[in-house]
């Protein structure tokens, strides 16, 4: 493929609260972090490192023929993570490094690419940060607090993520009543997907700030860069995408959508 390289980090964090050990399990035969290296490296990214605070990760990426760098247990997010691998490589302030979570078996290679490349073709005064979303059709998705929501602006760059259903839609939607039949078609309705990539000089700028009030009210780190200033482009693409890793049924239903699309 061609086109301007990229770097992914992977984080990849051992003790998981719901799913212990959580990088380590068992998904279709092979650990959890070998199917999201695999996806990584599907991608075509230049340098694929899987950044972790566990020797026990550390070994198995190894094992299967990946780079694994550990990185302190006491940094409080996979973002610092990125930020301490792209300091320990010296990485140039304009490069392009892409968040892909240590739990996203299913993430589509062309997805990750694609964000990469967003932010590559953006001008670095207009964004530093890229992501991407996928539309909601069904009201259950747009109510649900689990489900993370972007509002985007004409220029494709995010002015807002909530837990909340955004935007809200005066005379169609009730607060504390049921969620209607059907969304107003008009209305482009986004889930934000946990994919980000960044220019590696704004990696520090994130992690030096204390969490904002906004980003602690909604537990949405991504807050945090927009109400710094840093702009986030978005990307919206066509699903489905399959399941994340948090829990035990998780895994199981991850097996199954691997598993249909082997067989697809």
């Amino acid at each position: 493929m061609t086109g301007p390289s990229f770097r992914v980090v992977i984080p990849s964090r051992y003790g998981a609260t719901r799913l212990p050990g959580k990088p380590l399990r068992l998904l279709a035969g092979r650990p959890l972090i070998e199917h999201v290296w695999r996806r990584a490296v599907e991608s075509a990214a230049t340098t694929v490192i899987v950044a972790t605070d566990d020797e026990r990760v550390r070994a198995v990426v190894e094992g299967f023929g990946g780079v694994a760098w550990m990185t302190s247990p006491d940094l409080p997010s996979g973002t610092d993570r990125i930020a301490a691998v792209a300091a320990r490589g010296g990485w140039a302030d304009d490069e392009v490094v892409v968040n892909l979570q240590g739990d996203e078996p299913c993430m589509p290679p062309a997805a990750i690419r694609a964000v990469a490349m967003l932010l590559a073709g953006r001008p670095a005064d207009q964004a530093a940060i890229a992501t991407c979303a996928t539309p909601i059709r069904e009201p259950a998705e747009l109510f649900d607090p689990a489900v993370v929501k972007v509002v985007v602006d004409d220029a494709g760059l995010a002015r807002w993520f909530s837990r909340a259903p955004i935007p809200w839609v005066r005379g169609r939607f009730e607060p504390g009543a049921a969620p209607p039949a059907e969304l107003p078609e008009a209305v482009p309705f986004l889930r934000h997907l946990g994919l980000y990539a960044y220019r590696a000089g704004v990696l520090g700028r994130i992690c030096a700030a204390p969490p904002h009030p906004h980003e602690r009210a909604e537990s949405l780190e991504q807050l945090r860069a927009l109400c710094l200033g840093i702009g986030i482009c978005v990307r919206v693409l066509e699903g489905p995408f399959g399941p994340g890793v948090d829990t035990e049924a998780d895994l199981r239903s991850t097996e199954a959508f691997l598993a249909r699309r082997t067989a697809g």
